[in-house]
């Protein structure tokens, strides 16, 4: 199971090492390239609650099959898209339909691996699992720098040989497939997918309509009002696609809060700080590749230790230790962003990995636990939900930020340099659309005295830029102080569940035995 999401968690990351040259080869805009990445967690945060029912209704066997094969058939299309005028909507809708394939994979595949644990493992566990897989995050952007120099095309075709692999895996695994005789809530995957896209779309593109855009509230109004009419629906619907009575257990609610506001950081950060690092810092996508890694390397030691502390005490103080840790870590690396020195930050990154991982398994994990009367694969659907949404709310609320200051850091480098307002905003608004999406920056051509003025300021931008991905790094610690307020009302303690939960959830008992198993639901499991 580990080795079918690899695939998913390379990819959050692999496509911000290769933003750049996918932007210059099709000439697609900064936003439209936000886009491309904001469209995968989009869609996983749409669909990852269907993921989890089906696996519930159809068995885990099944959907973590049929999402392997969603998944790398729409990398293998994302690959091959053409230049031209399409070339934006193909990787977006492609992106979105590999979102899908991951959103009905891993919620089946973490299924499979909890239900195999009981409860006084499955911290450790989990923590191996979210290690190893968080490791195999990291190997995306060192893979995706070398399979850059390539082709950039090639880091969607490098999921072919992986899902091969995961697909055999699978099958010598002999996975059971439990099923549930209940139906599917297709209103209820309708209004979520619906009220989750509109609500991220206003966020997106308040950077191009403006705040006090009438289309920018309309969307993140309407979007937020269509995700309270789903509430209202799932709470009268008999089989709901999310069970919403989980949140009745205040420990659950304060896990999903505290596993959102991680979430606003960690999945945007690669983006952001790979672009750092090749505008402001001059790198190759290795080279970034390798920035990225420090902040990897506190992840995955923080991510055992967390475990242990889930096992040991429980998941409150393995989440109050990681949002101040990572709240520390962020501010910190905030402030030596302008430094311009990869060597300089590499502490204050692995500082920030260190808190994401000390959060991650226990938070998910000690939710898990505390499932009542649903199902593993329903529970972490929704867990999942949240964590994906918070993503792409990070993406577009961040890239929101970003944009704004580095247009007004620009317009006041050009003003300084004799340029005429009207045309350092104009100037502005192209540069940041451009450093936002590629990697180096392209010294302007012509006599120009625009162009003369840009020329002699590219140092300047370059700090520019560094100074406003401070704003988005320092906005990063904030989510992680909030989290850490939300950790203090933890009730604190393990999760707890029943034994006719656990036997229900646990897989068909393998022992060899000469005369078949008791069924009764309270019966000890094999």
């Amino acid at each position: 199971m580990m080795f079918a999401v690899a695939m998913t968690f390379i990819d959050q990351t692999i496509v911000s090492i290769a933003a750049p040259d996918i932007v210059s080869e099709l000439g697609l805009s900064g936003s439209g390239m936000q886009w491309v990445i904001n469209a995968y967690l989009l869609s996983l945060a749409a669909f990852f609650a269907l993921g989890g029912r089906l696996a519930d209704l159809l068995g885990p066997r099944r959907i973590v099959i049929v999402g392997t094969l969603v998944f790398v058939i729409s990398s293998v299309l994302c690959g091959c898209v053409p230049k031209g005028d399409a070339a934006l909507t193909w990787l977006i809708i492609f992106r979105a339909t590999q979102g899908l394939g991951a959103a009905m994979l891993f919620p089946a595949a973490l299924a499979v691996v909890v239900a195999v644990f009981p409860v006084e493992r499955r911290g450790r566990a989990l923590a191996l699992f979210f290690g190893l897989t968080g490791a195999l995050t990291a190997l995306g952007p060192l893979l995706g720098g070398w399979l850059t120099s390539w082709t950039w095309r090639a880091i969607f075709w490098v999921n072919v040989p992986v899902a091969i692999i995961a697909l055999i895996l699978t099958a010598v695994a002999h996975i059971s497939d439990r099923r549930r005789p209940e139906s599917l809530d297709v209103k209820g995957a309708v209004l979520i997918a619906v009220g989750m896209g509109a609500s991220v779309l206003g966020f997106q593109q308040a950077s191009a309509w403006g705040w006090d855009s009438v289309a920018t509230w309309a969307c993140i109004v309407g979007g937020l009002a269509v995700l309270y009419v789903f509430c209202r629906y799932e709470l009268r619907t008999r089989h709901p696609l999310v069970n919403l009575a989980v949140f009745r257990d205040r420990a659950f609610t304060v896990d999903s809060l505290v596993l959102f506001f991680a979430m606003l950081a960690f999945v945007p950060l690669f983006f952001f700080a790979s672009v750092y690092a090749q505008v402001s810092l001059s790198a190759s996508p290795n080279q970034a590749a390798l920035y990225l890694l420090y902040f990897f390397v506190g992840f995955a030691i923080a991510s055992q230790w967390g475990g242990r502390i889930l096992d040991k005490r429980g998941a409150r103080p393995a989440m109050k230790t990681g949002c101040v840790v990572g709240a520390v870590g962020f501010a910190l690396w905030a402030g030596k962003l302008t430094d311009l020195s990869m060597h300089d930050q590499w502490p204050y990154a692995a500082l920030a990995g260190a808190g994401i991982g000390f959060i991650l398994a226990p938070a998910s994990t000690d939710a898990v636990n505390r499932a009542i009367d649903a199902s593993y694969g329903e529970v972490t659907g929704i867990t999942q939900t949240v964590r994906n949404y918070a993503a792409s709310v990070g993406m577009a609320v961040f890239g929101t930020m970003l944009t704004h200051t580095m247009t007004d850091k620009v317009v006041d480098t050009l003003q300084e340099r004799g340029v005429s307002s009207a045309t350092a905003n104009s100037v502005a608004r192209d540069v940041t659309e451009a450093v936002t999406g590629n990697a180096d920056a392209r010294t302007p051509t012509g006599d120009s005295p625009a162009a003369t003025a840009m020329r002699d300021a590219m140092s300047s931008i370059r700090m520019d830029f560094a100074e406003a991905n401070q704003w988005v790094f320092y906005g990063m610690a904030i989510a992680l102080g909030i989290g850490f307020l939300c950790a203090l009302r933890h009730p604190g303690g393990a999760g707890t569940q029943t034994a006719a939960d656990e036997s229900a959830n646990a897989p068909a008992p393998q022992a060899p035995s000469p005369s078949p198993a008791p069924t009764s639901p309270t019966s000890p499991k094999g």
